[in-house]
């Protein structure tokens, strides 16, 4: 792990490091860092976290272009819970690496409350406004405004589980009425995108095993409001290798649309097909 180190006097974010290296890896998300008091423009198809979870018209668009993307890329409509359930998808999964990332970066964990985060997801942006974060006591950062020293990994890692938990709270109130889920199920997605985020970028940089490690100790299973383990086991390929998969909490209801295809890590999926899927790419 690299601490970056922050000059004085520079107007560096103590997490632009970490969300220039996600987007190093993961070219498809950028991340605007937003001043106090600013916002991303207003007719740009830019919308706010707080937005979607107020449950109104914003929510509403939002649900629209995922109804149109199923109809356009499968040729049917899907139900209107199956809907809500991938929009939520797509705004959670992202919405989790601001958090999770500067943490298994640079073991910074900022606070972004949902009135400080806004997406344009057709062109893969958020903007974030980041006034507080946790740190560690020897991390260069905790000198800053806003900075927060925690005395060690495991109290950090309660930040982490706070930090996600207040920005996921509000929007699960708001996606929720749309999804017939109860709170565990709702629960269930989140600890899904926080698992099933991190351990992508994880992998992205070469360092899938320490992001499924880190997730096994932010996630024992002991941790309301969050369902379950990170859920990592082992599986033996065709050749005698170790693939990795884990046991979601939740399914996202994908098979409704294609009753054949599952994914990898679906709770319908049998370990014999995880092991043709993750052997074969497909």
């Amino acid at each position: 792990m690299t601490v970056p180190t922050l000059l004085p006097g520079l107007p560096t974010s103590p997490v632009t490091d970490a969300y220039a290296r996600l987007t190093e890896v993961f070219p498809s998300l950028s991340i605007d860092h937003l001043t106090d008091g600013e916002r991303p423009p207003a007719d740009g198809g830019w919308v706010g976290a707080a937005d979607l979870a107020a449950g109104g018209v914003a929510l509403d668009t939002f649900l629209d272009w995922d109804d149109a993307q199923v109809v356009r890329d499968h040729g049917q409509r899907a139900r209107p819970d199956v809907i809500a359930g991938f929009a939520l998808h797509r705004y959670a999964w992202p919405a989790c690496l601001l958090i999770t990332v500067p943490w298994f970066l640079h073991r910074r964990v900022p606070r972004i409350p949902v009135g400080d985060v806004f997406l344009q997801r057709a062109l893969g942006r958020m903007g974030v406004r980041v006034r507080d974060f946790a740190c560690l006591p020897d991390d260069p950062a905790a000198d800053l405004p806003g900075a927060r020293v925690v005395p060690d990994e495991e109290a950090l890692r309660a930040e982490v589980r706070e930090a996600a938990a207040e920005h996921l709270g509000p929007v699960l109130d708001g996606f929720g009425p749309r999804m017939r889920r109860g709170r565990r199920a709702l629960w269930g997605m989140a600890t899904d995108e926080i698992v099933e985020g991190l351990w992508y970028i994880g992998h992205l940089l070469g360092e899938e095993r320490r992001a499924m490690a880190e997730l096994e100790l932010l996630l024992p299973g002991t941790t309301g409001p969050y369902v379950g383990t990170a859920g990592f086991r082992e599986l033996t390929g065709p050749g005698g290798e170790s693939l990795p998969t884990r046991d979601r909490a939740s399914c996202c209801f994908f098979y409704t649309l294609r009753p054949e295809d599952t994914c990898a890590t679906c709770p319908r999926t049998c370990d014999a097909d995880r092991v043709q899927k993750l052997s074969t790419g497909v």
